[in-house]
């Protein structure tokens, strides 16, 4: 008895119009160009920063990121300086290891925080006698435990005053502290953009940016600070975001926006720390790509003591080691 074999079904109508409608929009919906291949620019200016060490475990973990990053040549690296001057003597005991045991150049953060001027000047003059010749000069927030700042009744009042005391002291390169969605104290957008400018007017030579995640108003900020009459670099500080909660807290406090995406690239990640590093360096160094078809060449990276990440991060870039 012959068997009737029925020959394979082909595609329904409904199915072939859906997929001639997925062509069509395929082929007929707006280009999106896209960043340019990493090859197409060439490696941006990097800067790193560190912060100081509070244990012996913590000491080796901070070197071990130095010598790992120290190959990659950057323009310079920063120092952290706590609240309070918390963390003075091992911020000037990490800065003049690095100038006598490293090429790299260090840069120490100096802040108006619960000291007099003459304290604060006698913390410079050592910098200066160690061979340091760049500060990063801050206000400072106020110590723990306290809501407000406050200036110290004989210390250098803001940041301005800082710098100008600074440059009184010795010829120091001298980067200020930026803020693309404005200081939380602010009064205002252009009173922050005021302060800003009378940084620069008072001597600084660079600013750095608080972090940020949305390119527009990075971009707008410049905009404003142009207008302003500010023509030094405005460097992006850009933060590699390895736990989502814990900068989403952060950010809260210091006034930067998280995006929405953000949340989803890191939801169902809290117990995966190795893909939310992967995840982390592929949106840092998207970022920085975009900037960088907008024109911008120069980056900081807030390393957070973190060796392997800012590493790939760097590498994505195009970063390569020193030869010899």
């Amino acid at each position: 008895m012959n068997q009737v074999v029925d020959a394979p079904a082909g595609p329904s109508q409904a199915q072939t119009t859906g997929s001639q409608d997925t062509l069509r929009r395929w082929l007929t919906g707006p280009r999106v160009a896209g960043l340019p291949q990493s090859m197409a620019m060439p490696a941006p200016a990097l800067s790193f920063e560190f912060f100081p060490p509070r244990t012996e475990a913590l000491e080796q973990q901070l070197w071990a990121c130095i010598r790992r990053l120290e190959p990659l040549a950057p323009r310079f690296v920063s120092v952290t300086y706590g609240a309070g001057g918390t963390t003075q003597e091992r911020t000037h005991a990490t800065v003049a290891r690095l100038v006598k045991e490293t090429s790299l150049t260090p840069a120490a953060h100096l802040t108006c925080v619960g000291a007099s001027r003459d304290e604060v000047d006698e913390v410079a003059r050592r910098y200066w006698d160690a061979g340091v010749r760049h500060i990063v000069a801050l206000r400072g927030d106020a110590p723990t435990g306290e809501e407000t700042y406050t200036p110290h009744p004989e210390g250098y009042a803001y940041a301005a005053d800082l710098v100008a005391g600074l440059k009184r002291i010795g010829d120091f390169e001298i980067s200020v502290a930026a803020y693309p969605e404005t200081h939380p104290t602010a009064t205002s957008a252009q009173h922050d953009i005021d302060n800003l400018k009378r940084k620069i007017d008072a001597g600084a030579t660079r600013a750095i940016t608080q972090y940020f995640f949305d390119t527009e108003v990075f971009l707008r900020f410049l905009d404003r600070a142009l207008a302003a009459g500010i023509t030094v670099p405005i460097v992006p500080g850009i933060l590699p975001v390895s736990n989502f909660k814990q900068v989403k807290k952060f950010s809260a406090m210091c006034g930067t926006n998280v995006p929405d995406w953000m949340g989803t690239l890191f939801d169902g990640l809290e117990d995966d720390a190795e893909t939310r590093k992967m995840v982390a360096a592929a949106v840092a160094a998207e970022q920085v790509r975009l900037l960088q078809a907008n024109g911008v060449d120069e980056f900081h990276l807030y390393t957070l003591n973190r060796a392997d990440l800012s590493y790939a991060i760097a590498h994505i870039l195009g970063a390569r080691p020193r030869k010899g």
